[in-house]
């Protein structure tokens, strides 16, 4: 069996340490709304299997998970490890289609260990690729930026496309995909040193910092035929601003809505019908878990693009779990410097 590369040392410990929601988050989930507890390892039945996390994931949407109003999932329990996707190794099988040793990346949990069933793996770690890219590269923020670009984004050879969060997990994928298939990308993010690593490492010919710059302006000048795909992960002003520049028949994917702290009032804001009928605008929506179908080929195309040089990634990675309850306070705060991982092993 293929094996992944740069797999760190771990241990198996003799107690189970975890991160529970202690209570719902009223908007961005804060520090106080875990708790760390530790229990006995558990053991698995038959048709299940025991998993050693060794990296914890921190994506931006576990926030949603947390939430009383979680719109797509069930909300996570109180006083349950936290919803969470890892990458851990199998130290225990109760069911033939997982085999110990096996190194896999699913819905684990924030925690040392976890008893799941064959469901609960979204990849198994066959790529002699780092471990940790299973959770970045190869995890939801590879996958997303594949295959929301591709899927409902559909750039051509010579579009202009437009990122938000653009130096996040998930952006500094979209813009150099978007110019490995030939189109021109240009980032929006929130700090200098993401602004130079857009056009540096990520893809982008146009990077501007949307809190110290006229950006609006910048754009309107950058690209003054207008915009072709807008890959949105913000929602809130600067949507409304980009839209307005967007060409007939442009295309917006949205991904995210990190700028708006809480949905209940729902905000209010210009309205937006206008613009997309008269720009003929398609909208939509992504959520990575509708397309389980296309990872497979989202994983070949990330795997080559990665092995000519074409495709970099960066991490932030923390050491200790004791990091996991002020990680989404951190990554919404666009602290971290590349996809952001705890190390547990």
């Amino acid at each position: 069996m293929t094996r992944p590369t740069h797999i760190p040392p771990y241990g198996l410990p003799g107690s189970n340490r975890r991160v529970v929601l202690a209570r719902r988050p009223t908007g961005i989930p804060q520090p106080d709304d875990f708790a760390l507890d530790e229990v006995a390892v558990p053991e698995p039945g038959p048709g299940e299997f025991l998993v050693r996390n060794i990296y914890l994931s921190v994506d931006p949407a576990q926030r949603g998970w947390a939430s009383a109003e979680a719109n797509y999932s069930t909300p996570v329990p109180l006083d349950g490890p936290m919803r969470a996707l890892t990458v851990g190794v199998v130290v225990r099988s109760q069911t033939p289609e997982v085999q110990e040793g096996e190194f896999l990346y699913g819905w684990f949990g924030w925690q040392d260990y976890a008893v799941v069933e064959p469901a609960a793996i979204i990849q198994r770690a066959i790529e002699p690729i780092p471990l940790s890219a299973y959770a970045g590269l190869l995890g939801i923020n590879g996958l997303t930026a594949y295959i929301a670009l591709t899927e409902l984004g559909r750039p051509v050879a010579g579009d202009t496309v437009v990122v938000s969060t653009a130096g996040g997990a998930v952006g500094s994928f979209v813009g150099q995909i978007a110019r490995n298939l030939g189109a021109r990308a240009i980032g929006l993010t929130g700090e200098d040193d993401k602004v130079e690593a857009c056009r540096s490492r990520y893809g982008y010919e146009v990077a501007y910092n949307y809190k110290t710059e006229d950006w609006a302006a910048a754009l309107a000048n950058d690209a003054p035929g207008g915009i072709d795909v807008y890959f949105d992960n913000v929602g809130g002003t600067i949507l409304d601003t980009v839209l307005r520049r967007m060409r007939p028949a442009g295309r917006l994917v949205q991904c995210g809505t990190a700028s708006l702290a809480v949905w209940n009032p729902p905000p209010t804001g210009p309205r937006n019908e206008r613009e997309i009928l008269t720009r003929r605008l398609v909208w939509s929506g992504f959520v990575i878990f509708d397309h389980v179908a296309r990872f497979k080929a989202a994983n070949a195309a990330l795997v080559g693009w990665y092995r000519d040089g074409t495709l970099l990634y960066d991490e932030d990675v923390a050491d200790g779990i004791e990091h996991a309850p002020g990680a989404l306070q951190a990554l919404y705060g666009g602290r971290n410097r590349g996809k952001m991982l705890i190390y547990i092993g």
